[in-house]
């Protein structure tokens, strides 16, 4: 079944890629983007770039390897020093670079041109501008978060080479519009799984405010996406039940708000990161390019090993130890090769929204409610096998904590839940540098560098693009 739906998705998105991607130049607009067909091509053409090695699977490998709770091996190690990127390093977060702005250059000829196809409906122009405005919103946040400010490129500039470095401030302006018309715009009902809906723009914008501390507005925000009861936690009752979620046969689930998809014929690399060739959990092999140890971490020491999500790691000496653990979150027995993994990257899910909404409610409030309680319980209660929506031995209840305290244990739970899903980086950060300085040295012992907290923009772009000067547009220590 997954095959099947994700034929009719690569063809989507790649029937035009050559056009779109390869030479968008050689379009022309008056034969391209009239139709249903050659519009849904060109929107599609707009994530095309994400899923490659060189974007979304090495960007969280990034945030993966910058957290607390495991490392990074051989050319990723460096990263988990902590005193910023080395030069492979930097190389690979050029490669991040240009392909998140190949996605927004192919979003921005959607925005460009969908008000002139002649065959589509004023509905269909709309859905397709708020889904390119959701494909870009989501490129730029990943950006302004390891950037700060950077070159907006929209649909009125982006053939320009010289554009200036625009403020922090500025990039968030446009995200917050584009999302806005993207939620407005967007169907109740992404048109197949992997595209977005109305409540992937949604849960992408209170994410979006979550980060910059706004929490009124994030708690508002997630809690839409509650309220729609379009959503619920995949029950789980035994370890393997949480291939149910995560597992390479799955087309979609309950849970499921946005992911990367992938399939046999066109798939992902990222569960090689995190298994061992030996294990066999990975069709052609594994390269454990991240690994933990219970012992050297305090996140995975404290970690109960009745919670079902410490299940999916494993022991596995690598050369440093038998203490030494590997993640078999994501795995793909029957992958034929190493670039053909069938396993989805749940980029939103709505154990996140649930865990976002709750410490949101908390710090926009200033206090600890019940219904923020009752969230952090049900991703807790399917963590031990319980039934999310029943009340269980596992629960916490609001005479449990004070302000504080509950925002803690929230954080740690987020931690646990989306262990090796590029977030934890992100907690820390949101929390201030000084807060995450602070986590990262009790759980490690590692300092973090002031350089750290930011990668240098590109050297090619200080190269062609002459708006900007390397003297005062780069980031600090680079």
């Amino acid at each position: 079944m997954k095959k099947i739906v994700f034929i009719v998705l690569v063809i989507t998105l790649f029937s035009c890629e050559d056009f779109l991607v390869e030479n968008p130049k050689s379009i022309a607009v008056e034969t391209f983007y009239n139709t249903k067909a050659e519009i849904d091509a060109a929107v599609a053409a707009a994530y095309s770039p994400l899923r490659g090695l060189t974007a979304y699977v090495y960007y969280v490998n990034f945030m993966e390897t910058f957290s607390d709770y495991q490392q990074g091996r051989g050319s990723w190690g460096p990263n988990s020093n902590f005193d910023g990127l080395n030069g492979t390093n930097v190389s690979r977060t050029e490669g991040i670079w240009d392909a998140v702005y190949l996605s927004i250059r192919n979003a921005n000829l959607v925005i460009m041109n969908a008000p002139d196809g002649r065959e589509l409906s004023d509905a269909e122009k709309s859905r397709a501008i708020a889904e390119a405005k959701f494909v870009r919103a989501f490129n730029y946040f990943l950006l302004v978060k390891n950037y700060k400010g950077v070159p907006i490129r929209t649909e009125d500039n982006f053939n320009e080479l010289a554009v200036a470095r625009d403020t922090e401030e500025e990039v968030y302006q446009l995200i917050i519009s584009d999302l806005t018309d993207a939620e407005t715009n967007l169907p109740d009902n992404a048109p197949l799984p992997g595209r977005a809906s109305k409540w992937a723009a949604k849960t992408l914008l209170a994410d979006v405010y979550f980060y910059r501390g706004m929490n009124s507005e994030a708690a508002s925000k997630s809690n839409e996406v509650i309220a729609s009861n379009k959503y619920s936690l995949v029950p789980v009752q035994v370890v393997d039940d949480f291939y149910k979620i995560f597992g390479p046969n799955v087309v979609t689930s309950s849970e499921e708000i946005f992911y990367l998809k992938n399939s046999h014929e066109d798939g992902t690399t990222y569960p090689l990161m995190h298994n061992h060739p030996g294990t066999g959990f990975v069709g052609p092999g594994g390269w454990y390019a991240l690994h933990s140890d219970r012992e050297d971490y305090v996140v995975m020491k404290n970690w109960d090993p009745g919670d079902l999500r410490s299940q999916l790691w494993y022991n596995w000496d690598i050369g440093l130890g038998p203490n030494t653990m590997l993640s078999k979150k994501f795995i793909d027995p029957e992958a034929p090769a190493w670039n053909m993994i069938a396993t989805d990257f749940p980029v939103y899910r709505y154990a996140d929204v649930l865990l976002l909404n709750a410490e949101a409610d908390c710090r926009a409030s200033g206090s600890v409610t019940a219904d923020a309680v009752e969230r952090l319980n049900m991703v807790r209660r399917r963590a031990y096998g319980h039934d999310p929506l029943t009340p269980s031995p596992v629960d916490f209840s609001v005479a449990d904590f004070n302000i504080d305290s509950f925002n803690e244990t929230v954080l740690l739970e987020r931690c646990y839940e989306t262990n090796n899903e590029g977030k934890r980086w992100d907690d820390l950060k949101r929390l201030g540098a000084a807060k995450l300085k602070e986590i990262i040295k009790e759980h490690t012992g590692k300092n973090v560098a002031d350089k750290h907290l930011l990668w240098p923009l590109p050297q090619d772009e200080f190269t062609y693009n002459e708006a900007l000067d390397p003297a005062t547009d780069q980031n600090p220590g680079y």
